[in-house]
């Protein structure tokens, strides 16, 4: 339970998953009748291969079961020196994203081994499950570095992998890579295109701390993000776009405490509304990563 010292109480936030609104470029903004559901031409993108592939056999030779477990050993090595199983694909697998197009093993594989030159890409597979009788569902984040350029530039990518399973052999003969980022998921996707080039240019941030956080879903208009265990400084505010709550805790980090200890800027600054009245309304300011809730909360 957190201490209380005038009006502010210094405690740890445990793991979260904030929503965070992403800002809307102008030259990119579609007016609400562009906007259409993602649903049907998504499905249409995936329905396509995966029928194909289930058409290609007679029977069941596989345990869908068994290749949910497969998957969830084998895709993490996805990018690093093992690499994954080749002999679990066809020849003739068919995959597709946005951008990129293969139908065989060697041009998937060369992909993969392209991308882990260009961008040097820690992949993060969060869930698989299954979606149809010769069909597996992955979701998953990609974040990537551009070496090639000077400001190397992160690129995040949040979606689903849908996986075709050949019912006579039970091994994978498509992939399908769906972007929470773009509604159109059709291949070649200019939408697909300028989503990567929005986030090669160069961004000037702070140079401040924040606590470690994984982007979960990356959409055109809010990441949602699970942040690891950190300390905050918190106290009530008036109202969401008031400045007194937000007053009193920066005060507090600036030295206007029993100790006089001042704290380096962090981000981010989290207002919450404790109910859908915003009749309470808590500011929090996260504290460095190197101090300890047991020597700052009497503070």
């Amino acid at each position: 339970m957190a201490t209380t010292f005038s009006g502010l109480n210094i405690h740890q936030i445990p793991a979260v998953f904030p929503i965070f609104q992403r800002p809307v470029f102008s030259e990119f903004r579609r007016t609400a009748a562009a906007i259409k559901p993602t649903t049907p031409r998504n499905f249409a993108v995936r329905s396509r291969l995966v029928e194909h592939g289930a058409a290609e056999g007679i029977g069941e030779a596989f345990n869908l079961d068994e290749l949910v477990d497969f998957l969830n050993e084998d895709l993490p090595h996805l990018f690093d020196d093992q690499g994954i199983d080749r002999s679990m694909y066809e020849d003739r697998v068919r995959f597709r994203d946005p951008i990129t197009r293969h139908d065989t093993i060697d041009g998937y594989l060369f992909n993969i081994r392209l991308l882990r030159f260009l961008f040097s890409p820690e992949f993060y597979l969060h869930r698989v499950w299954k979606t149809g009788p010769h069909e597996i569902t992955t979701r998953w984040t990609m974040v990537m570095k551009f070496v090639l350029l000077p400001w190397k530039p992160k690129l995040v990518f949040t979606g689903m992998s849908i996986m075709g399973i050949n019912c006579r052999t039970g091994k994978f003969c498509s992939h399908v890579d769906l972007w929470d980022s773009i509604q159109n998921n059709e291949y070649f996707s200019l939408e697909g295109l300028l989503d990567v080039v929005r986030q090669l240019r160069i961004y000037i941030t702070p140079d401040l701390e924040t606590p470690d956080f994984l982007i979960l879903k990356r959409t055109a208009k809010f990441e949602v993000r699970r942040y690891a265990s950190f300390i905050v400084a918190e106290t009530k505010g008036d109202e969401l776009s008031g400045s007194s709550g937000f007053r009193e805790v920066a005060g507090y980090i600036f030295g206007k405490n029993s100790t006089m200890e001042t704290f380096p800027m962090t981000t981010p600054v989290f207002t919450v509304a404790n109910d859908t009245e915003l009749s309470e309304v808590s500011i929090q300011i996260v504290l460095p990563k190197e101090k300890e809730l047991s020597k700052h909360r009497n503070i």
